[in-house]
């Protein structure tokens, strides 16, 4: 008995059961579910369907394109773990990558891009200074104030004017972790793409976390 995505087997709308019929056909077939696993040893496999067309079949993937909607930008980056998922718990245990799965992706080319386009530094760590001061890396901070032309000056102060940023998506830079939902299907197209989190998006989906972290801790206590 193969996978089959056809209605032959279920039951009517009534409850009654149908009697099969005719055979199963080829274009009702289904195939064994991908189960993309978050691991630095990206696995893609191509699948041949029918009409001669082709799928590619992530096993294994640890980045993606995410997209800063907002900011209308995207960049290629890590994703770090998965943290949530409404249809199985399951899959956040074993690090599935699925469609609609929230992950954390890293936040480092998000913040580059940020700082290069307003000329604004976001989610530094007022702490790390003193420590840099003691083990004497004060000629390392010289290069990163790189001098700019009034020019570029002028046009990142522009930009800036009347801009702010979602405090939860800053508070995210300061750990150096973004939520993001994964909008591809890995299983699929062999991506694991999507977007950042934000707005009442984001606020739903922190409540969900916090509200998962919750129980598992009162779990561990009892």
């Amino acid at each position: 008995m193969g996978i089959s995505r056809d209605s032959m087997h279920k039951r009517r709308a009534t409850g009654g059961k149908k009697k099969a019929w005719r055979k199963k056909r080829k274009y009702e077939l289904g195939r064994q579910p991908a189960m993309t696993k978050l691991s630095s040893n990206k696995t893609v496999r191509r699948v041949r369907v029918r009409g001669g067309n082709v799928k590619w079949r992530a096993l294994r993937l640890d980045s993606g394109n995410y997209s800063w909607g907002s900011e209308a930008i995207t960049r290629k980056t890590r994703i770090l773990e998965v943290v949530y998922n409404a249809s199985n718990n399951e899959l956040v245990r074993t690090q599935t990558l699925v469609k609609s799965a929230i992950v954390q992706v890293d936040a480092a080319p998000f913040k580059a891009w940020y700082t290069q386009h307003y000329g604004i530094e976001i989610g530094r760590k007022k702490k790390a200074a003193p420590a840099a001061k003691k083990e004497g890396e004060d000629g390392e901070n010289a290069p990163q104030e790189a001098k700019k032309s009034n020019h570029v000056i002028r046009k990142q102060e522009k930009r800036a004017e009347g801009h702010k940023l979602d405090p939860h998506i800053e508070e995210q830079f300061s750990g150096g972790r973004l939520l993001a939902c994964i909008a591809s299907r890995p299983g699929q197209c062999g991506r694991s793409d999507g977007y950042i989190l934000e707005g009442k998006e984001l606020e739903f989906y922190m409540k969900k976390i916090q509200r998962k972290k919750g129980k598992g801790g009162a779990g561990a206590s009892a």
